[in-house]
């Protein structure tokens, strides 16, 4: 399945606070996260890194796409799953055949926990100051 170079295939990936929004364009495997390659950008985490694989290796597809990738808030962790997700929805976009194998591989699907807020009256989402009976 041939692309040219100018068409590209779109995905959105959320987790946490992360949204990600992904472009996926025939290449050599590179992944460019806000302007800047994914090694440089997740540096510090060879997992993270791995994560990005997934879809791709979920697929037998690996050095077949290029990735570019806008990512906003989040922590890295969060970042890396939205990115993951948003490359999975793009490859689903790319050709339909590929969604029952991502699927499968649990790479579909959005993880919606979120963060609880602060209760009014508590320390934290649910820490209470301690219980004294007398």
């Amino acid at each position: 399945m041939a692309v040219s170079s100018d068409k590209y295939f779109y995905g959105l990936g959320r987790r946490k606070s992360a949204t990600a929004r992904v472009r996926l364009t025939s290449g050599k495997g590179t992944i460019d996260i806000n302007g800047k390659p994914a090694e440089e950008y997740f540096a510090s985490s060879k997992y993270l890194l791995a994560k990005l694989q997934e879809p791709f290796s979920a697929l037998e597809q690996e050095n077949k796409f290029a990735v570019t990738a806008k990512v906003i808030g989040g922590g890295h962790d969060g970042q890396a799953e939205a990115v993951r997700l948003g490359i999975a929805k793009s490859l689903v976009a790319l050709n339909e055949d590929f969604k029952a194998t991502l699927r499968r591989a649990e790479l579909l699907g959005r993880d919606s926990r979120e963060k609880e807020r602060k209760k009014f009256g508590l320390k934290s989402a649910r820490k209470q100051r301690q219980f004294t009976k007398r």
